[in-house]
């Protein structure tokens, strides 16, 4: 499966936020990297809930079909948790990102997908 994914500079940049959000809980950190990803896609930003366990504990963040997002916030996560390290946490709101990119502005991208597949069939009609 094909992706289209920012430069390798931007990710490194988007991580980099992540993990000093992971330390130090500034959420200025968590809002530029999540503004860089949402710019890349073209897409405005989730909105997004912290909450100190989702599921009793099982779920580490849940996205939903309205761009809501509900995530662990990382100071709980790194108490009692089994798996509790910073990467495990950034992979966690890089998944919760992947559901958001995927299910928002859905009619938009139908749209393009349509125009994409018939463009080119037939040079006749415009």
């Amino acid at each position: 499966m094909l992706m289209i994914l920012p430069p390798l500079r931007e990710r490194r940049a988007i991580d980099r936020l992540l993990s000093h959000f992971f330390h130090d809980h500034k959420i200025t950190s968590f809002r530029q990297a999540i503004a860089r990803l949402c710019t890349f896609y073209r897409l405005k930003r989730p909105r997004f809930e912290w909450y100190a366990y989702i599921d009793w504990g099982k779920t580490a963040g849940r996205t939903y079909e309205d761009g809501t997002i509900h995530l662990m916030h990382p100071e709980y996560w790194k108490r009692g948790r089994k798996y509790n390290s910073e990467r495990q946490w950034v992979n966690m709101v890089y998944h919760e990102m992947g559901h958001y990119i995927y299910w928002v502005d859905a009619e938009r991208k139908a749209n393009a997908f349509a125009q994409n597949m018939v463009r080119g069939l037939n040079p006749q009609r415009r």
